[in-house]
């Protein structure tokens, strides 16, 4: 039976044939000889056969022993009803299931149970990136709202390193660099070895220094927009002249890591292709040359490994102000165990720029060819005469918009890389919080990663 006020068991009465008096007691209940005539009786309903005759009266029934007066239903509280015998809050009491902000009425927090359902609060964004450890997404995303954010800057650093980048090796390749006679030998069956070699000398001599022009032309770009992102991040513009400031004394140590990481993949390349080669001069051609292609293939493994461990160096050496060494340390110790994450977001940012820049090199170099007076057949032919100025102009326009597009994208997905590997193992985004001036940051948990 259930003792909570305005509760009854229909059906129940006391099982020792007992009923209560006016003060409670038990007393024996009497047995009269005959049941008095009821006038009214037929105007009250029939009791089920199983039910005693002798049941309480209506709402003034209690439980053996206990001494509680008649009473009437309590109002029902706010919500659901009241409240529980003994005090407790009853659904929509205060405090109770119902009561606001509470939740369920349970553990879990300030709130209850059903307090926070929304989940933490949103991590601080000053600037074009949430501080907190970032997606693939919101890396590119970060990348390609700091060009449209400060598009003044950015595009403004961009533009001017590919012009004169490519002002100068359209100079080179028109005026020394335009020699067909060495190229044509390569292609000749009956060249002597002399030949040979003068013409593949004179190939990537003209090509080592289209690819010196080029680098140092990313250096310089790479330099200043790693400054413009860092201070996209805290939500600070900065203009070209302050990014030259800050980055212009790192300049020659940044040449310096730029030029030595791929002379470190090419000795590893070559350390795995001397055997064969060795073996091949040996006398055994054939088994030299299938030493020499599986050894260089091993070197680019091992080439391809470090060159992503090294793959943060820059951002290091210009936001830390470091040394090359250092540098180098630092972005193997924060690539350390998240090697194949690094890889991958590096290996989609090279493919999405080589896409847009595709897509805006390979129109101009069609008209280019188209103007030239050669025509497509020209283009395809690389032995079909000297090159002239039309064509080097017009693809060069085009190389120019690439790299005005392209640059923006790989070196602010780099340093914002860096800045995600810093916030996941270091916190930086408290300090970074501090430096953007959001008050009370890293009291209350951060948002939660949405992916990676």
């Amino acid at each position: 039976m259930n003792d909570t006020p305005g509760w009854a068991s229909p059906g129940s009465a006391p099982s020792d044939g007992q009923e209560p008096d006016s003060t409670g007691t038990p007393q024996p209940a009497e047995q009269p000889a005959e049941q008095p005539a009821d006038p009214a009786g037929a105007n009250q309903p029939q009791q089920p056969p199983n039910w005693s005759k002798e049941q309480p009266p209506p709402a003034q029934w209690s439980a053996p022993g206990s001494q509680v007066p008649a009473q009437t239903p309590p109002a029902p509280g706010p919500g659901w009803g009241g409240q529980y015998p003994g005090g407790q809050p009853g659904p929509g009491a205060p405090g109770g299931w119902g009561a606001p902000g509470q939740g369920y009425g349970g553990p879990g927090g300030p709130a209850g149970w059903g307090g926070n359902w929304g989940g933490p609060p949103p991590a601080a964004k000053p600037g074009v990136i949430p501080l907190r450890p970032l997606g693939v997404g919101e890396i590119l995303d970060g990348a390609v709202s700091t060009m449209r954010t400060y598009w003044r800057t950015v595009l403004g650093i961009s533009l001017t390193v590919a012009v004169i980048t490519e002002i100068a090796v359209i100079l080179l390749q028109g005026f020394f660099l335009n020699d067909t006679e060495g190229s044509d030998a390569l292609s000749d069956p009956s060249a002597t070895v002399g030949e040979l070699t003068r013409a593949l000398g004179d190939t990537m001599l003209s090509s080592g220094v289209v690819l010196l022009i080029t680098l140092l032309g990313t250096i310089v770009a790479t330099a200043l927009l790693t400054s413009v992102t860092s201070r996209a991040v805290l939500g600070k513009p900065v203009t070209t002249g302050e990014a030259w400031r800050d980055a212009r004394p790192q300049l020659l140590r940044l040449s310096g890591l730029t030029l030595l990481l791929p002379v470190i993949a090419l000795l590893i390349v070559g350390v795995g292709t001397l055997p064969g080669v060795l073996v091949g001069v040996a006398g055994s051609g054939d088994a030299g040359a299938a030493l020499a292609v599986l050894g260089g293939l091993a070197g680019a493994v091992v080439a391809i490994w470090l060159m992503v461990r090294f793959s943060l160096s820059s951002p290091a050496l210009m936001l830390e102000k470091q040394g090359i060494v250092k540098s180098m340390s630092r972005s193997a110790k924060l690539v350390r165990g998240s090697w194949w994450r690094v890889f991958g977001i590096q290996l989609l940012a090279t493919i999405i720029a080589n896409i847009v820049a595709s897509i805006v090199v390979i129109p101009f170099a069609l008209l280019a060819a188209a103007l030239s007076g050669d025509g497509f057949s020209g283009l395809l032919d690389s032995n079909g005469g000297d090159i002239g100025w039309t064509f080097l102009i017009i693809s060069g326009i085009g190389s120019v918009i690439g790299s005005m597009l392209t640059l923006p994208i790989s070196a602010g997905v780099t340093v914002l890389l860096y800045i995600d590997q810093r916030i996941r193992r270091e916190a930086l985004d408290l300090d970074l919080a501090r430096a953007a001036g959001v008050p009370d940051y890293g009291t209350e948990p951060s948002g939660a990663t949405p992916g990676s």
